[in-house]
């Protein structure tokens, strides 16, 4: 790698990461003030006291102050900072008032057009073979918005979306790495800004969390990533562009599909909250939640380094990994659910006598 472009990422980490973990006390206190709290008031809510919300400010301050200082704003660039201004400024509305659901989703599409009649277009995959033509820009909107939600929708243990976002930059930093390009420098740059922002605001935000990212987090740093996916990545390779993306947002993606069948299934609206998400689903089986949020972490970072064995074409290594986090996942599961019901048996047992 050239040394000006990884000074530029480490520059881009280290500014971000500073100001993020710097500037989240302060946000903390906003919070309190202007009433941005998360009060446990349903049985969704893991956290029994009421917490400060809106530590997606702070993740935002980190990125756009590194961006605007290490990146040319170029239309593309300083499209993407308006778009991520737009999500960033309903995330602080709904984390105060709670806004309706549709409020948030049109916003999001507006957040997105702004992007994709900026360059910041999916127009073809497959090297050509799938051009979008005048779908081009309802298919990157639909990309935004869903990677958007499906981050928000994984916002519900302490430290999970933040951390698996931070380890999913990671992951594109490294398979950018192989791909290195002129172009590509300012794309390396933003996706660091933006694991440094994650980085520094995780120790206010791990269990037990002093202050929650809230929606104004979660839909930043879904937004961001969707669009550095678009950028950097659907803009490269035909295997690459396809595989690397899906691959490293895995979890989120899965735990989404998953959601829309569920909700589906019981008549639900999409946007209609409940507990059955991957990470409520782990604790039911027994793993508490510093445990749940760890063992997420790991799946993600499995599917990491699969995606960089998928870059590379080893797919004969790319399956081992996929195959051995999948088996490991499962006897720990089977072990945990196991411990769990000799535990209730044996309580069962001591009450009868």
């Amino acid at each position: 790698m050239d040394a000006g472009f990884l000074i530029l990422i480490v520059a881009g980490a280290a500014i971000a990461f500073l100001v993020a973990f710097a500037v989240t006390p302060l946000v903390r206190r906003l919070s309190g003030k202007i009433g941005a709290v998360d009060i446990p008031k349903d049985e969704r809510r893991i956290h029994s006291k009421p917490i400060p919300t809106m530590g997606g400010l702070a993740i935002f301050a980190a990125f756009a102050v590194a961006v605007l200082v290490l990146v040319p704003m170029e239309r593309t660039y300083a499209a993407i900072l308006l778009g991520a201004l737009v999500i960033v400024l309903t995330g602080i509305l709904d984390d105060i008032f709670a806004l309706r659901w549709w409020i948030k989703l049109f916003a999001q599409v507006g957040a997105g057009l702004v992007v994709a009649l900026n360059g910041v277009v999916i127009t073809e995959m497959a090297n050509g073979d799938i051009q979008f033509g005048v779908w081009a820009v309802p298919f990157t909107v639909l990309w935004i918005v869903a990677i958007t939600n499906a981050i928000n929708l994984l916002d519900g243990l302490d430290g999970l979306a933040c951390g698996i976002i931070a380890i999913s930059c990671v992951s594109l930093l490294i398979v950018s790495s192989l791909y290195i390009d002129p172009q590509y420098g300012s794309v390396m740059t933003i996706i660091a800004a933006l694991a440094g922002a994650c980085f520094g605001f995780l120790p206010h935000n791990i269990h037990p969390a002093k202050i929650f990212m809230g929606d104004t987090g979660a839909m930043f740093i879904g937004f961001t990533f969707s669009v550095i996916a678009i950028q950097g990545f659907f803009k490269l390779n035909a295997l690459v562009s396809f595989g690397v993306p899906f691959l490293v947002l895995g979890l989120p993606i899965l735990d989404t599909l998953l959601a829309i069948v569920r909700r589906a299934a019981k008549g639900q609206h999409f946007f209609q909250p409940d507990r059955s998400h991957l990470h409520h689903k782990m604790m039911e089986w027994g793993f508490n939640h510093k445990q749940t949020v760890w063992l997420m972490y790991a799946t993600s970072a499995a599917l990491g380094v699969a995606a960089v064995l998928f870059a590379l074409r080893r797919f004969a290594a790319f399956t081992i990994v996929l195959l051995v986090a999948l088996g490991a996942g499962v006897v720990l599961i089977r072990l945990q659910t196991n411990k769990l019901a000799r535990e209730k048996e044996k309580a069962e047992a001591g009450n009868e006598e």
